[in-house]
């Protein structure tokens, strides 16, 4: 399947399952595709032919986009650099899980969460470490005694039962024949990957671009708080949310005769619906023709000197 193929398809087996599915971005160019929810489960989706296409920028700015908003990133593709990508198995590019589409569309629709995970070095699975050690208790087995019967060091052993460690396929089936019981564990493909939030602030923060319009917004929004995170591939231009709830933007700064701005203006609508942000338009004296989206003059920006004063206006 080429890309237009794979987002088609994405965007089926997804609305068939029950999500939000936001208006495809595309406007001018974008670090994602479509943002969707269901219930708790909120996702950037990216899609993609070669995974291994998808540069750090985009990358970056789609970690900054999910964490920003308390959602996901996810790459649907079909192969990376020569190889296809496996069913059943989660990849990684620049710490963003990616997936075939079949491999989606047994998550979504059967709930089947995949169970290999493809790391450098091979494929691993994540074991249950709570059932290693109760298993291995129950059984009156030693550490070194598990680890004599199965092959496995017990350093190994004790990584495992401490959650320090992942199990190649192989070493997994030994554990789970020789205790009896299913181990490993499925991975979630709508929970970030570990440590994906650590200093998020701080590459948000040098992504805001310097141009004179986001400067003064940035400045206008820290004295009450709001902290803003600018972003260069994306319908919008900028999230704003303040620390205690108050504020949730995603925000459009108008150009002078932006040929596509009615388009972009639709996407950004769009995209708010499904992360429950107010989407805001910051122009000159022209107006948005969709009435779904709150426009602010540059000077009415400049003249607000509160938190309620904002609010007022959204």
């Amino acid at each position: 399947m080429n890309r237009a193929e794979i987002i088609d398809t994405a965007e089926s087996v997804l609305k068939s399952a029950g999500f939000d599915v936001s208006q495809r971005c595309c406007s001018r160019p974008s670090c994602f595709d479509v943002v969707v929810r269901r219930k708790t489960q909120l996702a950037f989706i990216r899609a993609h032919e070669n995974i291994g296409n998808i540069s750090y920028m985009d990358a970056s700015e789609l970690k900054t986009l999910s964490t920003s908003l308390s959602a996901t990133s996810l790459l649907v593709g079909e192969k990376t650099r020569r190889k296809p990508l496996e069913d059943d198995t989660v990849y990684s590019r620049y710490g963003i899980y990616a997936i075939t589409s079949s491999t989606l569309e047994d998550i979504v629709v059967r709930g089947n969460n995949p169970l290999v995970d493809a790391s450098p070095g091979g494929y691993y699975v994540r074991l249950d470490s709570e059932k290693i050690r109760k298993q291995r208790q129950k059984l009156g087995l030693s550490v070194g005694k598990l680890a004599e019967m199965t092959g496995i060091s017990r350093r190994t052993i004790y990584g495992y039962e401490k959650e320090m460690a992942k199990a190649s396929v192989s070493a997994a089936y030994n554990l789970e024949y020789v205790l009896g019981m299913p181990l490993v564990q499925g991975i979630d493909v709508f929970q970030r990957p570990p440590n994906q939030d650590r200093g998020w602030i701080a590459k948000a923060k040098r992504l805001i671009n310097l141009q004179h319009c986001l400067r003064s917004i940035e400045k206008k929004l820290s004295k009450f708080n709001i902290f803003m995170a600018h972003v260069k591939r994306a319908p919008f231009d900028f999230i704003a949310k303040s620390q205690k709830g108050q504020v949730n933007i995603i925000g459009g700064v108008a150009a002078n005769n932006e040929r596509n701005l009615e388009q972009r203006v639709e996407e950004i609508v769009s995209v708010g619906k499904v992360v429950n942000a107010q989407p805001v338009l910051i122009a000159g004296k022209e107006r948005a023709k969709n009435n779904n989206i709150t426009c602010i003059e540059r000077k009415e920006l400049e003249k607000i000197n509160n938190l309620d004063d904002l609010l007022d206006l959204l």
